[in-house]
């Protein structure tokens, strides 16, 4: 896959050379080159943006005083940024208990996996490990599935993200972060490709973006079973129950995936470490598609914009591998973050974001409809929640990187951060705590830059 066309916009090209000499201000762009001067170059990220010297709600502020409203965020900022009830929270914690060392139990943290397992999806019995990051709690999910199943082979699916580690992007899909010198990877990742009706690789494009059941027979989940079918012994499935670019998956697909590892002996991990906690109009992005996990895995948004914390929540059965060691991390039980993430929850739930998700998510979807209404290059409008994509294309149905990327800067040059899914897909993932008159106002800026760009 080119990397123009990843989970990420990229940061080479002429546009962004022109924003960095015209978009950034002379503050922002001094430290964005001793960034650059200090930081090891990588796609997606160095060199950056610009600089950030504040954040707060919804907002994000350059050091020379712009200010962009988020709809990025790395996916972390479900409840805004400094959130005023977190940071009380981090700071009393400071007071009270600043590090646990993983072989003693602190409050925070028992009481953090007493919140996440009590009523997990997984059922009752469940049982977590704590990680720092998304990419490290992969890949404590595929040790548990290794030693439960006594197989080491999996099947995900292309142009998945779920982490850098070695492990993560082995079962990831996407180039940027896989080729071009990076390889070998872990052997037995195995892949095909994703659900996505209106670019289906399986030959049946859907101009609507909703499926033709009736044409495809649910191709691309006849081909996970095929997959595990013809492996034979396949430790797990992993994947993203709503692929953050964002597609949605078509009716049925995931109950036909959950009995294709039930008949193949396979574990099934859901990844929702971008999409859960309540930014697609459910508490667990896969909640609405009739299918349960065998193991979760949370990150990004569960540390409150703060702090790094992710979580992997295995099903009753699968607390086998008391004997070795599958994720020792040294911030394992750290009371800090245990407490971000108690705090995340209660918002999360004290604040009603879920319901609220799903209504202004309802809201922002209506008016993205009605620009591709009016516009023949917007393909598609999809997604959950406020979890939402606008894919444009060319006169010739091809994917229109370039006018994406326009958009993009376009947006930016009048106050909204966005992220370009793919390389097509402008994808818009604002906190949770969005006013409806503040995401109104984003839709505007967008609509205008679509116009610019059209």
């Amino acid at each position: 896959m080119p990397v123009d066309r990843s989970e990420g916009d990229v940061n080479h090209g002429p546009r962004r050379a022109r924003w960095a000499g015209d978009g950034v201000g002379p503050q922002s762009r001094a430290l964005v080159e001793r960034d650059a001067a200090a930081f090891l170059k990588q796609s997606l990220s160095t060199p950056c943006l610009s600089a950030v010297r504040k954040a707060e709600g919804i907002w994000i502020e350059d050091m020379d005083g712009r200010r962009f409203m988020d709809f990025h965020g790395n996916s972390v900022h479900h409840i805004g940024y400094a959130h005023p009830r977190l940071v009380a929270a981090l700071k009393a914690q400071l007071d009270d208990l600043t590090f646990a060392p993983r072989r003693f139990a602190c409050e925070a943290a028992a009481e953090l996996a007493e919140r996440l397992t009590t009523n997990a999806p997984t059922g009752p019995d469940s049982r977590v490990l704590f990680a720092p990051g998304g990419s490290e709690a992969i890949e404590i999910a595929l040790k548990i599935a290794r030693v439960a199943t006594g197989r080491f082979k999996t099947v995900s699916f292309w142009d998945a993200f779920h982490g850098a580690g070695f492990g993560a992007v082995s079962v990831g899909g996407e180039a940027v972060f896989r080729s071009h010198g990076i390889g070998p990877l872990l052997p037995g990742a195995e892949h095909v490709a994703p659900f996505a009706c209106s670019r289906c690789a399986y030959g049946f494009p859907s101009r609507s973006g909703a499926p033709d059941l009736d044409a495809c027979k649910m191709a691309c989940a006849r081909m996970v079973r095929y997959a595990l079918e013809k492996e034979g012994d396949v430790a797990a499935v992993v994947a993203e129950p709503i692929r953050a670019v964002p597609y949605v998956p078509p009716p049925g697909f995931w109950p036909a995936v959950r009995q294709a590892c039930n008949d193949a002996g396979a574990l099934l991990i859901f990844d929702e470490i971008p999409t859960g906690l309540g930014k697609t109009g459910a508490l667990f992005s896969h909640e609405p598609f009739g299918a349960a996990p065998d193991i979760l895995v949370l990150g990004k948004a569960l540390g409150g914009a703060m702090l790094p914390l992710a979580a992997v929540i295995a099903r009753a059965g699968l607390d086998v591998a008391g004997d070795r060691a599958l994720g020792h991390y040294t911030h394992e039980k750290n009371p800090l973050l245990a407490r971000a993430g108690l705090t995340t929850l209660d918002i999360i739930a004290d604040e009603g974001l879920v319901e609220r998700a799903a209504d202004l998510g309802r809201h922002a979807r209506a008016r993205l409809d009605e620009m591709a209404a009016h516009d023949p290059g917007i393909a598609e409008v999809r997604g959950a929640g406020l979890l939402l994509g606008v894919e444009f294309v060319t006169p010739d149905g091809a994917p229109d990187t370039d006018r994406a990327e326009a958009t993009l800067y376009a947006a930016l040059a009048r106050g909204l951060s966005l992220k370009v899914n793919m390389g097509s897909v402008l994808t818009l993932s604002p906190p949770l705590t969005i006013a409806r008159a503040d995401l109104d106002r984003a839709l505007d800026m967008l609509d205008d830059a679509r116009r610019e760009t059209a």
